[in-house]
């Protein structure tokens, strides 16, 4: 797997990655992955992230069933970042985030304040089981 030896990794073998989403262009998630994580993503065609909390392989949707089908994989200019073009399954409008948002990126900064911009499509609770 030669194109995997070009990636930049960090001091912890990780690369950051974007989840953007193919039809919409919105930016849905920012994640980590390490080279077994990748291999599976580009085998699997669905995203597959390493969880630094949890330090395990995270298979997106594999507890709230939102997967992410993986439609393309980039690779920036420096060979540091890995940009994903995915479509996100599993309810409509799309969940990517924990929080039950379309987005992660629900924040705004407006007038030096965070303000909310995205409302919550599903309680977490619902979602995930504790």
């Amino acid at each position: 797997m030669d194109w995997l030896d070009q990636i930049k990794w960090d001091r912890d073998g990780l690369v950051p990655v974007i989840a953007q989403e193919q039809g919409s262009g919105d930016i849905l998630m920012f994640a980590w992955m390490n080279r077994e994580a990748l291999a599976r993503t580009a085998e699997r065609g669905e995203a597959v992230y390493w969880s630094r909390s949890r330090q395990k392989l995270w298979h997106k949707g594999e507890e709230s069933g939102h997967v992410q089908q993986v439609h393309g994989i980039r690779l920036d200019c420096d060979n540091d970042v890995v940009l994903l073009t995915i479509t996100q399954h599993g309810h409509k409008p799309g969940i990517a985030c924990h929080t039950g948002r379309h987005s992660c990126f629900f924040q705004k900064l407006e007038q030096g304040r965070w303000t909310t911009v995205e409302p919550v499509l599903k309680d977490p609770a619902t979602i995930y089981k504790a």
